[in-house]
């Protein structure tokens, strides 16, 4: 059994828009959400053995903050460029390369990809995945490049407001 937790990034800043959407930060708002929903997964004891990032700066900040509050260093977040601007082959290309050693994956990416996505892994639906949400699911597999076709279960939802 493998767990899949996919994370859109929390509240971005809109403040300069002459700005490049990859390099916009969080704003005050993501820089509260993030570590709170972190804290929020650990106090309900979910275990997250790999923190897997979009290079955006807004994605890999939300992503660093649940990294910090699970105690895992910035060098140990694996990067993956083609989380930003992904569809939905991108994330099954990045859950299917994950090392089988982790039993559970943090994915930390971007809108409309990550509501695509969610949406086509149970019967359960989102309209949107709010900045900062997390949609898990549990896969039934011991190997992530079987996850595209094993069976899966909707496991929670979660954000900031809920």
């Amino acid at each position: 059994m493998k767990s899949l937790l996919i994370v859109r990034h929390a509240k971005s800043s809109w403040d300069n828009p002459s700005q490049k959407d990859f390099d916009r930060p969080l704003n005050e708002r993501g820089h509260r959400d993030a570590p709170e929903m972190a804290k929020r997964l650990l106090n309900n004891k979910i275990a997250i053995d790999a923190f897997i990032s979009s290079p955006a700066k807004r994605a890999f900040t939300t992503c660093k903050y649940f990294a910090e509050a699970y105690g895992v260093k910035e060098k140990k977040i694996i990067v993956i460029p083609r989380l930003y601007e992904a569809s939905v082959m991108d994330f099954y290309n990045a859950v299917a390369g994950a090392d089988d050693s982790f039993e559970c994956i943090a994915l930390f990416s971007h809108n409309p990809g990550v509501t695509a996505f969610a949406n086509l892994l149970t019967a359960t639906q989102i309209d949107n995945m709010p900045t900062c949400g997390v949609f898990a699911v549990k896969a039934e597999t011991n190997k992530w490049k079987d996850f595209e076709a094993s069976e899966k279960t909707f496991w929670f939802f979660d954000y900031p407001k809920h």
